[in-house]
């Protein structure tokens, strides 16, 4: 069975960073997608990023240049680095592979 966990969640003032990590049980994780998402209070969970096996990336439009998402394959995590943080970021992030979602880590960016 898959676990996936997330760590590094906190509360930052706007303009700050973190690095988000999603640590997978999976023997066959090099050859698994990895996506951050995140979902808001009231709104819907959202793409923020993915990436391959290979280390291919793709990105939603609203964090491009502030977000960059990497992988260790070696240690099966996935992480994501957030930069210049708004309080509109603020929600919980999750990761996901294959269909496996971990529980989420609480981002709260104050202004």
């Amino acid at each position: 069975q898959v676990h996936l966990k997330e760590s590094g969640g906190a509360w930052v003032q706007a303009g700050g960073s973190l690095r988000l990590s999603c640590a997978a049980s999976l023997s066959i994780f090099s050859t698994s997608i990895v996506g951050w998402y995140r979902q808001a209070p009231g709104k819907e969970r959202e793409l923020l990023a993915r990436i391959t096996g290979s280390g291919s990336t793709e990105y939603a439009d609203y964090v491009k240049g502030r977000f960059t998402i990497s992988r260790d394959n070696a240690e099966k995590k996935a992480y994501l680095q957030m930069n210049n943080l708004k309080p509109e970021d603020s929600a919980v992030y999750l990761c996901s592979m294959r269909d496996v979602w971990g529980q989420g880590t609480q981002v709260t960016v104050s202004s």
